[in-house]
């Protein structure tokens, strides 16, 4: 388990060496890992981790965040309008936001429970027509349907980019977007390209096989 606390210091070490003007948050992907996996990365302190199917994350992780309070789980996978309620329950940080419908779910649920967490819209940058997001020229009128009427906590915005091996022009795209709006957090850049969209002022990694390594 020493590789994965070895592995996780070198994206810290990688990260300095950008000089980022912002803090940068490594959410440590841990879907499908087993909890054992995971657990020298806790002990050594690190507390943003990230799963994408809420049953799962329910599974691993409700029981030791009653028992340890710092940690941030992050949902960063597509979600389901009928999971919403569960994830509000166990997530702290939602980056999947990306329907009406779901920013209605999480109003109401807000107001029921209590609980607020934090939010990133993602945006289909590429216009994929296979992908989840809001498109480009709705974004800002949803962001102000989420703040306003919705009073969600927006942190600001989120994409997976084209696989077309150019990441940084929509890491760009999505920095001026997310400006123009007002909002100073960002959620992009995994591993393979999370030092381009440092560079982008990104804010939050979402980081999997460079900690744990290669999914079976």
């Amino acid at each position: 388990m020493n590789n994965i606390i070895e592995s996780f210091n070198k994206i810290n070490s990688n990260i300095k060496k950008l000089q980022p003007k912002n803090p940068v948050n490594i959410v440590a992907v841990s879907k499908t890992f087993s909890f054992d996996y995971i657990k020298p990365l806790i002990d050594y302190g690190h507390t943003h981790f990230g799963e994408n199917k809420v049953q799962e994350a329910n599974h691993k992780w409700s029981e030791i965040k009653k028992q340890n309070k710092n940690l941030k789980l992050h949902m960063v996978g597509k979600l389901q309008s009928n999971k919403a309620k569960s994830a509000l329950d166990l997530f702290d940080y939602i980056h999947s936001l990306d329907t009406q419908k779901l920013a209605d779910i999480f109003c109401k649920s807000e107001k029921n429970t209590g609980k607020k967490i934090k939010y990133f819209i993602q945006v289909n940058i590429g216009g994929e027509f296979q992908k989840s997001g809001i498109p480009v020229g709705e974004v800002e009128q949803f962001y102000d349907y989420c703040t306003k009427d919705c009073e969600l906590n927006i942190l600001g915005l989120m994409i997976i980019p084209p696989n077309d091996n150019d990441p940084k022009k929509y890491f760009d795209q999505l920095n001026l977007l997310n400006k123009s709006l007002g909002c100073s957090d960002l959620s992009m850049g995994m591993s393979s390209d999370y030092e381009t969209a440092i560079q982008s002022n990104s804010t939050y990694i979402r980081i999997g096989s460079l900690i744990f390594g290669s999914r079976s």
